[in-house]
């Protein structure tokens, strides 16, 4: 079955790739990013495909009138809401920053009100993080989606707010289902992420490649992966549920360094900047496997050679 999909955030690094996969499948797509344009890592084969509309949804109001007038004329069965503050430190230490509560929150909201209001009531996909959850042990890594709750940084605490409108949106009518993503890499990522970092800093001079630590211990998931999860989230997803959507695997950051290192360049310094064992939520994928059929496809191996072949050629 084929979708009229409209995505927040089609400009941002999950957007480009939902909507390459959506239209891969035959759905039609129409983008909303902040100012109606591309980035520049956009992928520029879908720029010609897939008309963008001006919205910034950290302000207040609807879209422009004929922005508006296009998402109305579209009627999209299915809206992916993946616009967000997304970098973890950007969005507040403790409390979140009033853009963090702007864009994450408030702009969640919105997007939920106009979703509402259009006449065909499309089913929503709220891409959320697994950022929501309290802190975890090292003996105790593994959460589903009825693990505790408690983030302690801002970011997290925005995307909790986020999920609690999406719930509220539900509960008046609405077809919501909620993705809790963890982290997940490949090529286009910005530099300011994890693994798109260090590639970066192989590709860019002969100096040491600076790290947090590399006994940090995470979920990660090939983007390609999440985006397929979405899709299958909005034909298969219970409405109102929570989905994990992750690797389910442990992957230590000291194993991912050293692969790139092999890739980029053998003989290079790793210098730790933060050492020290930190210890991130690993998803239990029971549900979303259970409902979808869903399950990672590509390797960590190939993520890695990806990005750095993305990040080389930069």
């Amino acid at each position: 079955m084929t979708h009229r999909a409209l995505i927040t955030g089609i400009a941002g690094f999950a957007g480009g790739f939902l909507a390459e996969h959506l239209l891969s499948l035959g759905d039609a797509v129409l983008g909303v990013s902040q100012d109606g344009g591309w980035t520049p890592s956009s992928p520029p084969a879908i720029a010609g495909l897939v008309d963008v509309l001006p919205w910034n949804i950290a302000e207040p109001g609807r879209p422009e009138r004929d922005a508006l007038r296009r998402i109305e004329h579209f009627q999209p069965d299915a809206v992916y809401h993946l616009a967000a503050l997304s970098v973890p430190d950007d969005c507040g230490d403790h409390e979140p920053t009033p853009q963090a509560v702007a864009t994450n929150v408030e702009g969640t909201r919105r997007v939920l009100e106009l979703a509402a209001s259009l006449p065909g009531r499309p089913r929503v996909l709220l891409a959320g993080s697994s950022h929501v959850y309290a802190p975890v042990t090292p003996e105790n890594p593994l959460v589903s989606e009825d693990a505790p709750l408690g983030p302690t940084r801002g970011y997290g605490k925005t995307k909790l707010a986020a999920e609690r409108l999406a719930h509220e949106a539900h509960q008046r009518g609405l077809d919501v289902v909620i993705a809790r993503a963890f982290q997940h890499a490949g090529p286009r990522q910005s530099p300011r992420m994890m693994l798109s970092q260090w590639a970066r800093q192989f590709a860019a001079a002969d100096q040491p490649v600076e790290i947090h630590t590399r006994d940090a211990h995470v979920d990660l998931t090939d983007v390609r992966d999440v985006v397929r999860a979405y899709r299958l989230l909005i034909e298969r997803g219970r409405s109102g549920e929570v989905y994990n959507v992750g690797s389910s695997r442990d992957c230590r950051t000291g194993d991912l360094v050293e692969h790139l290192r092999r890739l980029a360049d053998a003989g290079r310094a790793i210098v730790e900047l933060r050492p020290g064992c930190k210890q991130d939520a690993i998803a239990d994928i029971t549900r979303l496997v259970e409902r979808t059929g869903w399950r990672p496809e590509i390797p960590i191996e190939q993520t890695v050679a990806d990005t750095w072949e993305y990040w080389r050629g930069a």
